[in-house]
């Protein structure tokens, strides 16, 4: 399912942002050998966006907030794009932020909703890797 894609998009992309923030990256244009925050945030914010799309039209109350804080978390990423130079002090506060968490809160409770586990099945590991396209 597309939706589940995006979902696990966002998931392990705040968890690569985690790890990023606390390398203590100074802020600089990037270049050179990585891992680099903005292939991730690019494809967090894409997800966003095609989540905030596909639920913007539901009659279901919890979907339509779920589009409207992807609308806002998308809104913080952009901004985050935005800057010439991305280090770990600005990853670090959008990772603090209210509207991101909001997201990840909201996909967290939708993705158990939609596909709970089943008892004594662990969840599966998230790993983003920005690198690797699917075609």
């Amino acid at each position: 399912m597309e939706l589940t894609k995006h979902i696990e998009t966002i998931e392990s992309g705040y968890e690569f942002l985690l790890a990023y923030a606390a390398q203590g990256r100074p802020a600089k244009a990037e270049t050179g050998p990585g891992p680099h925050a903005r292939p991730t945030i690019e494809g967090m914010a894409e997800a966003m966006q095609a989540i905030g799309t596909a639920l913007s039209a539901s009659e279901d109350a919890f979907e339509l907030v779920i589009a409207e804080d992807c609308r806002k978390a998308g809104a913080a990423l952009q901004f985050i794009l935005n800057q010439e130079a991305i280090g770990s002090e600005i990853v670090d506060n959008l990772n603090a932020s209210i509207h991101l968490r909001a997201v990840l809160t909201d996909l967290f409770l939708y993705s158990e909703a939609i596909e709970p586990l089943a008892e004594g099945e662990a969840a599966p590991s998230m790993s983003y890797d920005a690198t690797k396209t699917d075609g």
